[in-house]
C-alpha cells in the first residue's frame, strides 16, 4: 500500500505545482504530514508484528517496507525493540534527499532525531521541503563523505558519543568510512555490502577518496566490500554481526555489549546473494547478469584482502574453493 501512497503524493506535488500558489510549500508540507500519517496507521500490525518476534529471530522475518528501499523499516524495528537505545539519535548517509531511507519510519513514528548527508549541493533545501523537517529534529549537511572527513563532519554536527543508529550506504568507500569513525559509538549500524564478492574472504575495493561506482567499471558492480570484511571489522570494533536483509544489500551490526539476546551470526551464516540485476553496459544500459557472470564481468579488478593484506583480483573468487 504505501507505494500507492507514494504515487497519490506525486499526482498531488505535480497538480499544486502551477503558476500563482504562493502557498504551494505549505499545501505539499500538509500534504506529506497526511500522507505520513496515513503510511504510520498502515504499518502499525506490521511494526506491533515485529516487537513480538523473540531475538533469535532471523532477519528477514522481521522485514516490512514503508519508506525503506527493501525491509529496513521491519528489521530496525526489531531491532531497536531489542537492543536499549536510551539515545534516539541516528546518522545516515548516501541517501539522497532521505524520501527513501532506513531511518525514515524512526523518525516518522518514534521520537528519534536524526543527520542525514549527502553530496547533493541542494540536499538541505530538498529537506525543508518535506514536512519530516520541521514536525521531527532533523539535521541536513551536504557532504562527500571520505575517511578521512568522516569523524569531523560528526564533531561538527554534534552527532558524537553513544548515538542509536549509523546507517552507511555510499556504494564505495562503506568499509573504509565505517573503520574511520572514531568519535560515535552507535549501538546498531547498517551498512551496505557488494553480494557479488562472496561469503568467503574478507576482500574490500582498496581505498580511494574519489571513488564513485559509477566510473570505477562499466557495469557499476565493482564497489565496496564483501560481508566477511565488513565481519572483520565489526569484531575489531566491538561488533557482533546479527544478520542482513532479504535482499542480500545490508548488513546488521549490534555493539556487543548492549547485543542481550540477539544471536551473533559468522558471515557465512547471514550472507544473502543479491537477487536484483542492476549490472550495465558500455552505454550504460542495463545487462541483467545474474550469479557468478556478474562476478566474471569484473575479473581483472584490484581487491584487497583485508585479514591478510594480500592483494587478488576478483577473478581470484571464482576459484570452486572459494564456495561463491
Amino acid at each position: 500500500m504505501s507505494h500507492l501512497f507514494k504515487r497519490l503524493e506525486r499526482f498531488l506535488r505535480h497538480r499544486l505545482r502551477r503558476p500563482g500558489r504562493p502557498d504551494l510549500q505549505q499545501r505539499l508540507r500538509s500534504l506529506e504530514q497526511s500522507m505520513a500519517n496515513l503510511l504510520l496507521l498502515q504499518a502499525e500490525t506490521q511494526v506491533q508484528r515485529v516487537r513480538n518476534l523473540p531475538p533469535g529471530t532471523p532477519l528477514g522475518e522481521a522485514e516490512f517496507k514503508v519508506y525503506s528501499q527493501f525491509g529496513e523499516d521491519g528489521i530496525l524495528q526489531f531491532l531497536t525493540h531489542h537492543v536499549p537505545c536510551p539515545d534516539t539519535r541516528f546518522v545516515e548517509f548516501g541517501v539522497e534527499d532521505f524520501r527513501e531511507a532506513n531511518c525514515r519510519f524512526l523518525i516518522q513514528k518514534d521520537p528519534w532525531t536524526g543527520l542525514v548527508m549527502d553530496g547533493d549541493p541542494n540536499l538541505e533545501a530538498r529537506l525543508q521541503a518535506q514536512s519530516v523537517y520541521w514536525a521531527r529534529n532533523l539535521k541536513g549537511r551536504t557532504a562527500f563523505i571520505t575517511a578521512e572527513n568522516i569523524d569531523s563532519l560528526l564533531a561538527e554536527e554534534g552527532f558524537t558519543g553513544d548515538l542509536g543508529i549509523l546507517s552507511i550506504d555510499i556504494d564505495g568507500n562503506d568499509y573504509w568510512v565505517w573503520k574511520a569513525v572514531t568519535v560515535a559509538s552507535p549501538r546498531i549500524v547498517v551498512c551496505e555490502y557488494n553480494s557479488v564478492l562472496g561469503c568467503q574472504r574478507p576482500v574490500v575495493v582498496p581505498y580511494d577518496p574519489g571513488f564513485r561506482r559509477q566510473t570505477a567499471h562499466p557495469t557499476w558492480l565493482y564497489a565496496g566490500t564483501s560481508l566477511p570484511a565488513l565481519c572483520h571489522l565489526a569484531l575489531a570494533k566491538g561488533y557482533a554481526f546479527v544478520g542482513s536483509n532479504r535482499a542480500g544489500n545490508n548488513a546488521f551490526f549490534v555493539r556487543r555489549d548492549v547485543l542481550g539476546d540477539l544471536r551473533p551470526l559468522e558471515a557465512h551464516a547471514g550472507y544473502v546473494e543479491s537477487t536484483f540485476r542492476e549490472s550495465r553496459g558500455a552505454q550504460g544500459q542495463f545487462t541483467y547478469l545474474t550469479g557468478r557472470d556478474r562476478l566474471a564481468a569484473i575479473r581483472d579488478m584490484p581487491l584487497l584482502d583485508v585479514a591478510t593484506g594480500e592483494s587478488i583480483k576478483a577473478g581470484d573468487l571464482l576459484a570452486p574453493a572459494q564456495g561463491l
